[in-house]
């Protein structure tokens, strides 16, 4: 017997005609220098579907990708519903990668056109000649164009003209909304393709009470970029929601955060954890009244524990640890605590909030052994994460990669965790990245957390280096927060000493001005280990 409930389908249209309908004296605001954008969402679906009039002018058809190479905006905002709504695929292309991997994403999608800030356009303009399906340069700007493209188009008159209504198409909940390439990888970055109703079904899975819990009271601002993971999706869920957005734009830094978190009254932000400590450094410092702000979502990495409890006990601000990929849309694991936790001493609630939290509902994971066993939820055996779910990828866009990432319905994600027995995750490390030393694993990350809880450090990066007897030792790296009086070597190795084994501790700390990060703020693993390749570590 089957069940006699509607054929409802899931799709991006049904999230924009909602803010439309219920919300469209809703504020939407966008940081430009320094003055403000705002408008609302009724003058946002009437921009929608005029660019979806424009797109299908320019000649773009159902399935083709619209490529975008934007900061956080409205004019962002508006690609997230006018492409996929229209039946194209929004393709947001991450404006930090390097030349050679931009023409690869941006051929092996076979983009066909691309939305461009004009602030951005000299990326374009160094390797136009490489990109061989691109038909048109439109470019976000309100200013005349400035641009050796020839075949580059003002966003703005783009639009002028066009009809404020669209006739939009019934799209197959299972036809692509989005695509992104992950970042960081070894090789060319691998693509990712989210159907409508993944992203329909991420958007509701964000907006539970034990989720990421947004509401159509908050004031969102999300830091993650909007290129990064579509922004973890946040953008869809508070559009359907209705909840009121403010994007910064480029203005990421501290200060810039600061104020736009007091001026526009935030109440929900998210973003990596080098963004959140350079604020608090701000904050330390300067008087800001943050009191609107009610949940920071922190993650893309490991924040530390010091980071929690300083933001908590000094500011009183509440960070909520959570944790994705590229290939989860991202929303996997968030930290909210259980009632039983919440019982616990508040030094026992600081080491579960410093954990990745429990699966979101709607996402089942596992930990698997070398055998390819589940290991026990014990919060000390560990294994590699596996995860599933309707917004979980299935597999790679075009690329034989995905036999090796996609076994038996569960995607591998490379990283090593452990669940304790309440279902809390903690990322032990990534494979590529433990430290393999005398047969025994050593994670950086818990050394780099612990390291970074020191008063005097501001940052800190461990990888694992050659060494003649042990096969590998770790390495400490590590910026400090007042550079003419740094903390001393001992101090920090007294610092760790209560929290690891002596063999458990760096074989050498070195002090530096800066560690290299990746395209959207992790520390670049990759890279630390290129320069240190052959560093030679004390006797």
């Amino acid at each position: 017997m089957q069940g006699l409930m509607m054929d409802y389908p899931l799709t991006l249209r049904t999230v924009l005609d909602r803010a439309n309908r219920l919300f469209p004296r809703r504020k939407l605001s966008t940081k430009i220098g320094a003055s403000m954008h705002r408008y609302t969402y009724a003058d946002f679906y009437d921009r929608v579907s005029k660019l979806a009039n424009a797109l299908a002018r320019l000649g773009v058809q159902p399935g083709d990708r619209v490529a975008t190479l934007a900061w956080n905006s409205y004019r962002h905002l508006e690609l997230y519903f006018g492409i996929p709504c229209m039946g194209a695929v929004c393709h947001t292309l991450n404006l930090r990668l390097p030349p050679d991997q931009l023409i690869y994403i941006i051929n092996h999608a076979e983009d066909k056109a691309i939305c461009v800030d004009q602030s951005l356009l000299p990326l374009l303009e160094k390797i136009s000649d490489h990109l061989k399906t691109v038909e048109t340069i439109i470019v976000m700007a309100d200013a005349p164009l400035q641009t050796t493209l020839t075949n580059a188009i003002s966003y703005e008159e783009l639009i002028t003209g066009e009809q404020a209504d669209f006739a939009w198409p019934e799209l197959d909940e299972r036809s692509a909304a989005a695509m992104c390439y992950t970042s960081g990888t070894t090789g060319n970055p691998k693509g990712v393709v989210y159907s409508h109703r993944s992203s329909y079904l991420h958007a509701v899975g964000a907006c539970m009470t034990d989720s990421l819990g947004l509401s159509q009271n908050d004031i969102v601002m999300p830091v993650v970029p909007m290129f990064h993971v579509m922004a973890w999706g946040i953008p869809y869920a508070a559009t359907f929601l209705g909840s009121e957005q403010v994007f910064p734009g480029p203005h990421l830094q501290p200060r810039d955060l600061a104020d736009l978190i007091q001026n526009e009254r935030v109440s929900l932000t998210a973003g990596v954890p080098t963004l959140w400590l350079g604020l608090f450094g701000l904050l330390e410092q300067e008087r800001f009244d943050m009191s609107s702000l009610r949940v920071m979502i922190v993650g893309g990495s490991a924040a530390p524990r010091s980071m929690i409890e300083n933001y908590q006990k000094k500011l009183g601000l509440r960070i909520c640890h959570a944790w994705g990929m590229t290939e989860t849309s991202p929303l996997g694991t968030v930290g909210n605590l259980k009632r039983e936790v919440l019982e616990m001493p508040e030094d026992q609630q600081y080491a579960v909030r410093a954990k990745q939290g429990i699966p979101a509902p709607g996402i089942e994971v596992r930990a698997v052994d070398e055998n390819g066993a589940e290991v026990a939820w014990d919060g000390k055996t560990m294994g590699e994460l596996q995860v599933r779910g309707p917004w979980v990828a299935s597999s790679y866009y075009n690329d034989p990669r995905s036999s090796a990432s996609f076994v038996d319905g569960w995607f591998r994600t490379g990283d090593v965790v452990s669940f304790d027995e309440d279902g809390y995750m903690q990322i032990v490390d990534r494979t590529k990245d433990l430290v393999k030393s005398g047969g025994e694993w050593i994670s950086t990350v818990e050394l780099e957390s612990v390291i970074m809880g020191h008063p005097g450090v501001l940052e800190a990066a461990v990888i694992a280096v050659p060494h003649a007897k042990w096969q590998e030792r770790p390495l400490a790296l590590v910026v400090a927060r007042d550079k003419v009086a740094p903390p001393t070597k001992e101090a920090i190795y007294d610092h760790l000493a209560p929290h690891f084994a002596k063999w458990q501790l760096p074989d050498e700390i070195l002090f530096v001005e800066a560690i290299p990060k990746t395209s959207v703020g992790k520390f670049d693993k990759k890279v630390v280990r290129e320069q240190y390749k052959d560093y030679t570590l004390p006797e």
